[in-house]
């Protein structure tokens, strides 16, 4: 630590490309961090059911697969069940193709498995007497500008009614306020009925059949014994389940339609062969302009292996320093970002083992990228230096 003082002149000699380089390393870094939550979230999701007040029973072969309808029944008998709600995806565009619209077909008892969004008695009675009608996230009611007792168009890109038409009409009766971030997403979806979204959909689409069930357990300890016994009423038939959390459940989705592990690597590994590029060429070219100055280094009575050891530090500290602001900006930003996604995220923050890679990386890259440059420096010859040569 004794020549930290030259390390740290050196490494600011050229104050404006340090700061740009630092710049750059830091992006690198904060997006390493960013898509470790990612990586995170996706690995955890669905190691425990405990502690869960909500279960969610899907196709184990895969989730565009239905279940039958009546399988609900049977999941009300499991022991540690409180209540079954299903639903199924229904898609939706409102206008235009490209304004898609998260819309459902429910159960007439779905809402009331999540109380942490809120619909009024009002609004319930409507939604229970009326045929066509739907229940719409509050969000969702102000970007449009839409009000209750609206008819409204949707095209589903999926379903045809009974004679052909993907065009459907319905009627908004409510709205649904979710009062917690964790169903966020409910501000921003349609509700419509099952019955008669599976009454009115063109014979051969739907057959009595659900996309998953929602269940409410009793115990939030007894989760995972509960999502066993849930999937034990299916096991050996034409229609096994996977019951989960709902956060194991879309990263089960997400899984399926895209190796987001593979993603995550080939993002990161681009980054981080970029950043071994970008630090490397600065590296060499900051000791390539003081040759004379490490000649007359050694001239004092530095050691090669003194001289290899400072242009090692400085290439660390330099990575060091863009990292750690990198990854202590994404500490910053993940929890925004989480919110700011209506509930569709919910990243984890960035923890010690996030940390303690981040800075394995850091000094990794900083000894690959400082090793040819000071390898340069420990051989250089004074008499060749200091004449130019």
């Amino acid at each position: 630590m004794k020549y930290f003082h030259l390390i740290w002149a050196a490494l600011f000699r050229r104050k404006t490309r340090t700061i740009l380089t630092l710049v750059s390393i830091a992006a690198a870094f904060l997006l390493f961090g960013m898509l470790d939550a990612v990586r995170i979230s996706f690995d955890q999701a669905g190691k425990s059911a405990n502690g869960a007040q909500r279960l969610q029973t899907g196709s184990k072969l895969s989730f565009i697969e239905t279940l039958p309808q009546g399988l609900g029944e049977k999941i009300a008998t499991v022991p540690g069940v409180k209540s079954v709600a299903y639903a199924n995806w229904f898609g939706g565009a409102y206008q235009d193709p490209h304004n898609q619209v998260f819309t459902f077909a429910v159960s007439d008892n779905y809402i009331d498995q999540y109380p942490e969004v809120q619909v009024g008695d009002e609004a319930r009675k409507a939604f229970a007497n009326t045929r066509i009608g739907i229940l719409v996230g509050d969000k969702l009611l102000e970007k449009y500008h839409w009000k209750i007792g609206d008819q409204i168009p949707l095209q589903s890109n999926i379903f045809p009614q009974q004679d052909g038409s993907k065009n459907w009409t319905f009627q908004i009766v409510g709205a649904l306020h979710p009062t917690e971030q964790s169903v966020a997403f409910y501000g921003q979806i349609i509700l419509m009925h099952w019955k008669y979204f599976d009454d009115a959909v063109m014979k051969g689409y739907n057959n009595g059949r659900v996309g998953w069930f929602v269940t409410r357990v009793k115990d939030v300890n007894q989760a995972d014994q509960v999502a066993k016994a849930i999937d034990a009423l299916s096991a050996n038939s034409d229609h096994e389940t996977r019951t989960q959390t709902e956060a194991a459940a879309t990263a089960s989705w997400m899984k399926q339609l895209a190796d987001i592990g593979l993603i995550v690597g080939s993002i990161m590994g681009a980054v981080f062969f970029t950043l071994l590029l970008l630090t490397g060429n600065t590296m060499m070219q900051a000791v390539r302009e003081r040759t004379s100055e490490l000649a007359v280094l050694k001239t004092l009575g530095f050691s090669d292996r003194s001289v290899l050891a400072m242009v090692l530090a400085e290439s660390v500290l330099l990575v060091v320093l863009g990292g750690v602001i990198g990854i202590a900006l994404a500490a910053i930003l993940i929890p925004g970002v989480s919110a700011g996604s209506g509930g569709f995220l919910n990243l984890p923050t960035v923890g010690a083992n996030s940390w303690l890679l981040g800075i394995g990386l850091m000094l990794a890259i900083g000894l690959v990228v400082g090793s040819i440059p000071a390898w340069r420096a420990m051989r250089l010859n004074i008499v060749d230096a200091l004449a130019g040569r």
